[in-house]
């Protein structure tokens, strides 16, 4: 050990209670009187030698060690606060780069990829770590790793992404660019601090992977060609609404392939840029440099575009310039995340948009969500359950027989493979408009809309299992009763 290295050293051992022999290092030895954890053991072996032993003291005696140290080395200990936490981000730095490490995160990298999972999530529990992935939208546990790898695996991972490695209080964002066989995927990063360590989780972008044909994402007939028929038109807003995860994006970024003809400007602000378009000017939002959502759409309207997609609207300012963008001559496409299309209006108001505001410039808002498909490989017929029927709140008469699937390799035993869209249109009629306009709430906006003709996002999802696509659970996993 250097003579650099033992002072730092030894003021990383205080804090945990640890103290050398005064013979330290001829006698490689270190009192406790608390039993460090395994972690900390590695750590301490890493960097000082696998010879190191470990023996239990009194209190007192490490005590009586500590003082004798800092007597010796006190000169050397100035300002050494910095030296040591330097000291920790090496060791977190040498083992994030030891190669069983980088294996084993490639390792898990790769079996989520292969179930063609959305995010992959490292979550530190109290014994273990816990690593799942989401599978079409649901969570499934891929591997149970010992706790004392934490550590390794989070500061591998966060080097990937170019991250502080030894900044564990505070959340981080990052990206990582991950080359697999032909395929080149765009990580996104967040980790957040929990009390077992930190969780991180890795959303995976595959660009090869994107649909952007509106015929193709499952919008039935009925809703798809009145959907194509507002999206010609010359100017207003059209918003699409749904949780985290629903494809709201994937439904815009369809949209706008099908306007894509190179005879308008088209322009997005986005948080992030998930998939690049050609002939579309796409702008990231970048928050710590002040390019926000609002900051972005204004100078958006300088460009002097024909139709602006803004990938979320989050406050008052981006919706006020949205709105006004609507109203002076573009056509608008924007996000929200309310549970049904009605909600996205109440939603505007809680912002403090003016109803006649809202009224003017909204023609349209489209709910989704996704839902799990039966596996083609081992679909089977069974009997639709009577519990099952009152629960949907449907005649058992109307549709007997179901589709499930029984489990098979191609679908990881889950019975379900890939997704498909459920949709909601709500089209903003005079009679919508007068209902918004005297006060209404979402839930008189979504009456009105329902007797206009209105198919829910439930409706949609009988359809869907009337036609032996999708199952009852899932029915009611992601749709609420109409």
């Amino acid at each position: 050990m250097s003579a650099l290295t033992l002072p730092l050293f030894t003021q990383l051992l205080s804090k945990k209670g640890i103290a050398p022999v005064e013979q330290f290092p001829e006698n490689p030895c270190l009192l406790f009187a608390t039993p460090p954890d395994i972690e900390d053991r590695a750590k301490i072996r890493f960097i000082l030698g696998s010879e190191i032993r470990f023996q239990k003291a009194l209190p007192d005696q490490i005590e009586r060690l500590m003082k004798h140290w800092r007597a010796k080395l006190s000169p050397e200990l100035e300002g050494s606060d910095n030296g040591a936490e330097q000291l920790d981000n090496e060791y977190l730095k040498d083992i994030a780069s030891d190669a069983p490490i980088i294996r084993m995160v490639n390792h898990l990298m790769e079996r989520a990829l292969d179930l063609n999972a959305s995010d992959i999530h490292f979550e530190p529990e109290e014994k273990y770590l816990r690593v799942r992935c989401r599978v079409d939208g649901v969570m499934v546990n891929i591997e149970k790793l010992p706790f004392n790898v934490q550590a390794a695996v989070s500061s591998r991972v966060k080097l990937m992404a170019r991250l502080d490695i030894g900044e564990k209080r505070l959340p981080q964002d990052g990206r990582i660019q991950y080359q697999m066989g032909d395929r080149n995927l765009d990580m996104r990063v967040s980790t957040l601090p929990g009390i077992h360590g930190e969780s991180i989780v890795l959303r995976i972008l595959d660009r090869r992977d994107v649909s952007v044909s509106l015929d193709k994402l499952g919008m039935p007939e009925d809703i798809l060609k009145p959907f194509a028929r507002i999206i010609q038109q010359p100017h207003g807003m059209v918003l699409v609404t749904g949780p985290t995860g629903s494809g709201k994006t994937t439904t815009l970024y369809g949209t706008l392939e099908k306007l894509n003809s190179g005879t308008q400007k088209m322009i997005t602000v986005e948080d992030p840029v998930e998939y690049q378009l050609e002939g579309i000017t796409q702008i990231h939002v970048n928050s710590k440099i002040g390019l926000t959502f609002a900051a972005g759409l204004r100078s958006i309207v300088r460009q002097d575009p024909d139709i602006i997609m803004v990938g979320e609207i989050r406050d008052h300012e981006t919706a006020e310039i949205a709105i006004e963008s609507a109203l002076t001559g573009h056509l608008v496409f924007s996000t929200l995340h309310t549970n049904d299309a009605a909600g996205a209006i109440t939603r505007l108001q809680d912002m403090g948009i003016d109803t006649y505001l809202i009224s003017s410039s909204l023609m349209a808002v489209m709910a989704q969500r996704l839902v799990r498909k039966i596996c083609l490989y081992c679909a089977e017929k069974q009997p639709l359950a009577p519990e099952e029927a009152e629960l949907l709140g449907i005649d058992r008469r109307a549709c007997p027989v179901i589709q499930r699937g029984r489990g098979c390799e191609r679908c990881a035993n889950t019975g379900y493979r890939g997704r498909l869209g459920l949709y909601e249109l709500l089209i903003i009629s005079d009679n919508i408009r007068h209902v918004v306009g005297s006060g209404g709430d979402a839930s008189m906006i979504r009456s009105q809309a329902i007797e206009e003709g209105m198919r829910t996002l439930r409706q949609d999802a009988l359809e869907k299992l009337f036609q032996g696509i999708t199952t009852p659970e899932e029915i009611v996993r992601v749709t609420r009763a109409s």
